[in-house]
């Protein structure tokens, strides 16, 4: 009743008539009064939601453990689909533009990487592409993240900008640093599974097809050292404890970009922090792992969600 006395009490004036604040405390009154008395339907609709949320993350580790491709896969095609709907509906053309950018040069990519003999340059462009992504995700969000410890700190302040435009612009850029980040990861893991597998000198689930020779790199295929006017990479190369060689750039790509922690040919665990000296490139891997959470963020969150709308309004909650 207290509510409903505040908005006969206000000015009567049209709706054009009201001020910004009139107009929100009109709409929060109404707010109030429409849910007022429905206490133990928000109830429900609360224990349906941490229910769901329960019961889906049961789903989701039970199938990530006893099918992780098909896992892998969904995951990675809502990861990629559902923030361009998002986008796309709300109009957010700037993630519209680079989503599109960045997917077309991806899908060039991956079709690459997927091809049938595997060219020797092709490993080398596929790990270039993808690394450079894994870069520039990390560039984004390690600028996103200071921008926003900024603000917090009052450093606009000192160039006369306002904290909320210096907040917007370091949670977009931390976004779309933890988001490509992932994106990329993902399905260079899965190029890199194809590749290796095309070659030869690895298979996922078994015994590779072919042997492998001292002189030849297993993730490129290439040789080591070549002769005049032969084909070839020549550069660095680095030796893993089980005793196979391999070009420092390919195994790099391998360990960091593909996700992956084991030999391309012996699949014998790699000791990462023996290969990173540098101190410099161990926050690469960690920031690797720490990509991880937003999967679940990004591509069943609003799945769950979307699920939890429809029970509710199947059973008839408001």
């Amino acid at each position: 009743m207290d509510l409903i006395k505040d908005i006969h009490q206000m000015p009567n004036k049209s709706e054009a008539e009201l001020t910004v604040e009139e107009k929100m405390r009109v709409e929060h009154i109404k707010m109030h009064e429409k849910h007022r008395g429905h206490e133990s339907m928000h109830a429900e609709m609360m224990l349906i939601l941490f229910v769901t949320l329960a019961v889906a993350q049961l789903v989701l580790v039970e199938w990530k453990k006893r099918h992780f491709k098909s896992y892998q896969f969904t995951t990675l095609l809502g990861m990629w689909i559902i923030p361009f709907g998002i986008s796309l509906k709300n109009y957010w053309l700037r993630f519209v533009f680079l989503w599109l950018l960045i997917s077309c040069i991806t899908c060039l990519v991956v079709r690459k990487a997927t091809e049938e003999p595997v060219k020797g340059t092709t490993p080398r462009l596929v790990y270039k592409w993808f690394y450079f992504i894994y870069k520039l995700s990390y560039a984004l969000g390690i600028a996103g993240y200071v921008m926003t410890l900024l603000t917090f700190f009052g450093v606009n302040l000192v160039f006369d900008v306002k904290p909320h435009i210096w907040m917007d612009w370091g949670i977009l850029l931390l976004f779309y640093g933890l988001y490509f980040g992932v994106l990329g990861r993902d399905v260079a893991e899965i190029c890199a599974d194809s590749m290796a597998s095309h070659i030869g000198y690895y298979a996922p689930g078994g015994m590779p097809t072919r042997t492998l020779e001292p002189n030849v790199c297993a993730v490129c295929g290439n040789k080591f050292l070549i002769s005049e006017y032969e084909e070839g990479v020549i550069e660095n190369v680095y030796k893993l404890n089980c005793g196979h060689v391999f070009h420092e750039f390919c195994i790099r790509g391998w360990c960091i970009v593909g996700k992956k922690q084991t030999c391309p040919y012996c699949k014998e665990k790699v000791d990462l922090t023996k290969m990173f000296r540098n101190p410099w490139q161990r926050p690469h891997v960690l920031y690797g792992h720490l990509l991880d959470w937003l999967r679940w963020l990004v591509a069943w969150q609003p799945l769950i969600m979307f699920l939890v709308q429809g029970i509710i309004w199947a059973l008839g909650l408001e």
